[in-house]
């Protein structure tokens, strides 16, 4: 199993990520996870479509939780040719109480409890914590990865105008 060091820091304190790193220009792993339904869904579902995979620790943290109301927010904006997934390790029950408090409808989260194998696949497993990094990737509608950011500091927010940036080029 590959381990990354020097690539994020958690509260100041450097992190081992487990997985591959992904890479623009390459093709997006595919990966399972459980949807708030508590049924599989894999990337490969939404093919034909921009995905944005936003990747948090935990809704319940207000940074995740801003991350995933602002990407809410946009999702609302691009239309059906474009996908935002939030993935966490958080429980779907959790997922779907945390959408519907914040009147979350325009994101698909999703739960990669079980196993931890989309984090492993995506390279965001924070091996100390048991927890998904903070991450972006945005994939165009052949599955090709058009923007990719481990955020450095996972206590700190993704650079949104990138990640939106490449939306708009890649729809």
């Amino acid at each position: 199993m590959t381990e990354r060091t020097g690539v994020i820091t958690f509260k100041g304190n450097p992190m081992t990520l487990v997985g591959p790193e992904v890479k623009v220009g390459s093709p997006m792993p595919d990966f399972t996870a459980t949807g708030n339904d508590m049924k599989p869904r894999k990337l490969s579902e939404f093919k034909g479509k921009t995905v944005v995979v936003s990747v948090v620790p935990s809704l319940d943290t207000p940074v995740c939780d801003m991350q995933t109301r602002k990407f809410n927010e946009e999702a609302g904006k691009l239309g059906d040719g474009a996908v935002v997934l939030t993935l966490s390790v958080d429980l779907p029950m959790a997922q779907k109480r945390w959408c519907g408090a914040a009147g979350a409808t325009h994101v698909t989260t999703l739960s990669d409890y079980k196993d931890h194998s989309a984090g492993v696949a995506l390279g965001v497993r924070i091996k100390e914590l048991g927890l998904l990094t903070r991450a972006v990737f945005v994939v165009d509608k052949a599955g090709v990865v058009k923007s990719a950011e481990y955020v450095s500091e996972v206590t700190k927010e993704p650079d949104y105008a990138k990640a939106l940036a490449a939306v708009k080029a890649a729809s």
